[in-house]
């Protein structure tokens, strides 16, 4: 259930590349005219609207070319009356200036990359229908489709030697159950032996993610060889099938991979990934973590191809697990902790240019940096400081190239000296919204806890704060539970967006979220109900002492974890809150742990099944079940749920609605039957904050 920074920004994107996919099933997609321009009623409210809030421009996929000189990147926008999306591409000189459009609204265009002699730009598109492999010159003249592949392809690389491409497609490895009754064409059914049959956001088809490797010689593609051939899952790995899984080693002879290699309920219960090399020449694959129990994947190889760095957790089962930096020498087969002595998470590694360092992304006090560490001493040097999270980077001959975004700064392109941690913004998509919409100042204050820890709370005040007035105030309860609150900017729950709406917003960064130290990350686990609840009350108990804040007016509002956080809150807040909103939350544990799809997650937090009676902490958990406090409920409270989330079954929130009504609390129920663990849609999107925010300002104003 936890969504780590990466996988935030993995899934900031997902609705660009769903979008894709839909409009790439054997049909051509109408041009969409997206929406930009504010309108003159916006420029003179002056703060974030959801309408403004989906007129920003999202940057997405980045690359920097060979030559060092040039950053191509995705831009989305959207179209509220499309209902939908475009991706385009761009480049703009590593030194800054102009964005140059290399793809239209009429001829679309994602996930790029350079070709690695520099003279052509590799790209998807579903111009002609299915996803497939293009190419066009560095300018975005003459484009040419390079693959014609039934059913289409989800990613691709060229090999750094530019005689080899690798793409990924699904391959129909178990037969559906068309294929068992070929006498009954029309039957709609799903036929499972096994458990894993559904994953996040989607059904198992008996379909399975596999890469394919073939030759590559200017835009002609050998036979391709695919390199799982008949095994039973996927690579890159369900569900965010991240390119970051897959590597070329730079010979190109070798591919790297991260897959885990199991079926059913050992599937539902293991984070037991590995990483793969997979020898081209040989058609033989080596595993080279065997004996590494939690997850392996980030492969990333030396420039010399002598050693492949990776990311890896220790404890099986534990998916927020510490990210620990391994490093093996592939003519020894010698492993090397990198980062044993470092008390924090290794995320997005890349190495340095002289193959004597790597680069990592680590949170540090609810902030995402940039780290170096030397491979020979484990060195470490903190390069970047401030309020803000990097969330992905690329070297560029001396300089870093980066994707930065804060609270109140969706994602820019920024130039760092990696000596000094000098930064230049390269990008300004949304000036024309910054230089007309005012954000809500962002405060930081340290806070005690119960236990005599000190907590990091952020709190962001409206836009045209009034320090003589008083404000009604929302507590911001996190998911995960390990997800930090960070200096991030969402198109969902937005910050910003509750300010703007006349809130005082507390979100601290409570008990089992990283970028803290491990001890404070991994408390959580087997204590939801414990210190984490009271670290929600010291944070909101100190802001309301403020002049400035009305205490008869909190709230508390979350998602997912966030969302179990607000019943459980329901049950014990003694009268804090006059309202709640709880959006996709687990609600009764025991059918919680029996519905969702990960079972190694409640395997892990929770201690155990529900069954195991002789377990002390598992039973504890269910002990202390939000379900089993709702005769306490008596505060108003919404309830947000989408019918395809298959992380926390939309079931959990019609108990919770259910009990509310018969209670006779008053409670407003919100079903998206075609939204999943997020509402990712644009319309549904705005309605959701329309209904969120009418819940909140009908008990709080």
């Amino acid at each position: 259930m936890k969504i780590n920074l990466k996988t935030l920004v993995t899934m900031a994107l997902l609705a660009t590349l769903w979008s894709c996919q839909e409009n790439g099933t054997n049909q051509k997609s109408e041009p969409i005219i997206p929406d930009v321009e504010l309108t003159a009623e916006e420029i003179a409210n002056g703060v974030l609207t959801p309408e403004v809030l989906w007129k920003f421009g999202r940057i997405g996929s980045t690359q920097v070319s060979p030559d060092a000189q040039t950053i191509l990147f995705t831009l989305t926008r959207y179209s509220m009356e499309a209902n939908k999306g475009v991706t385009n591409i761009f480049t703009i000189p590593v030194v800054g200036g102009e964005p140059l459009e290399l793809t239209t609204n009429e001829t679309k265009g994602f996930s790029p990359q350079w070709r690695p002699d520099g003279a052509k730009i590799g790209f998807l598109s579903t111009r002609s229908g299915d996803t497939q492999l293009w190419e066009m010159n560095a300018d975005g003249t003459n484009p040419i489709q390079i693959t014609k592949i039934d059913g289409g392809i989800s990613s691709f690389a060229y090999s750094p030697t530019g005689d080899r491409i690798m793409y990924t497609m699904n391959v129909q490895i178990e037969k559906t159950p068309k294929d068992l009754h070929p006498d009954m064409p029309k039957v709609n059914i799903r036929i499972s032996d096994n458990m894993m049959y559904r994953h996040w956001n989607y059904w198992r088809d008996g379909s399975f993610r596999h890469i394919f490797v073939a030759s590559y010689n200017d835009g002609q593609i050998g036979e391709a060889k695919d390199i799982l051939e008949g095994e039973a899952w996927d690579s890159p790995m369900s569900p965010h099938f991240s390119d970051s899984d897959v590597a070329w080693s730079p010979c190109g002879k070798i591919i790297a991979y991260a897959c885990k290699k199991f079926h059913g309920k050992d599937l539902a219960v293991s984070t037991n990934a590995d990483i793969y090399l997979y020898h081209i020449e040989d058609n033989l694959t080596e595993n080279i973590t065997e004996g590494m129990m939690g997850y392996d994947q980030l492969p990333v190889f030396s420039p010399d191809g002598k050693q492949i760095a990776w990311q890896s957790m220790e404890t099986p089962g534990y998916e927020s697990d510490k990210h620990r930096l391994f490093l093996m020498n592939l003519e020894t087969g010698q492993r090397k902790y990198v980062t044993k002595d470092f008390d924090q998470n290794a995320d997005n590694i890349t190495w340095g240019s002289c193959g004597k360092n790597l680069i990592f992304i680590s949170g540090i006090n609810a902030t995402e940096q940039i780290y170096s560490v030397n491979i020979e001493s484990n060195e470490i040097k903190k390069i970047t400081d401030g309020w803000h999270n990097y969330t992905w980077f690329a070297t560029a001959k001396g300089t870093l190239i980066a994707q930065k975004m804060t609270m109140s700064m969706a994602t820019e392109l920024f130039a760092i000296n990696p000596q000094t941690g000098e930064e230049i913004q390269l990008t300004n998509i949304n000036k024309h919204i910054y230089d007309n919409i005012k954000m809500g100042e962002v405060t930081q204050r340290w806070i005690k806890t119960t236990d005599g820890k000190q907590m990091l709370v952020w709190v962001v005040l409206p836009p045209n704060f009034d320090k003589n007035k008083q404000y009604p105030a929302l507590l911001y309860c996190q998911g995960g539970p390990q997800s930090t609150v960070s200096q991030f900017f969402s198109y969902r729950w937005n910050i910003q967006m509750m300010a703007a709406n006349g809130y005082v917003v507390v979100a601290p960064n409570r008990r089992g979220v990283p970028s803290f130290g491990q001890e404070w990350n991994a408390q959580i686990s087997g204590d939801y109900s414990g210190q984490n609840i009271q670290d929600y009350l010291s944070a909101i108990d100190n802001v309301k002492q403020e002049p400035w804040v009305d205490e008869n007016r909190l709230g508390a509002v979350g998602a997912s974890y966030g969302g179990y956080s607000v019943y459980y809150l329901a049950g014990i807040h003694q009268n804090r809150f006059k309202a709640f909103i709880a959006h996709n939350g687990m609600f009764n544990f025991e059918s919680f742990y029996a519905s969702t799809e990960e079972t190694f997650f409640p395997n892990h937090d929770f201690g155990g099944p529900y069954w195991d009676k002789d377990n002390k902490i598992a039973q504890r958990t269910y002990a202390n079940s939000p379900h089993k406090l709702v005769q306490k409920w008596n505060t108003p409270i919404m309830v947000i749920v989408g019918e395809n989330d298959f992380r926390i079954a939309y079931s959990e929130g019609l108990q919770a609605f259910n009990a509310a009504q018969l209670l006779g609390v008053p409670s407003r129920l919100l079903v998206f039957p075609d939204e999943t663990h997020f509402v990712t849609k644009p319309q549904n999107s705005v309605v959701w904050q329309r209904e969120f925010f009418g819940w909140l300002d009908k008990w709080l104003k």
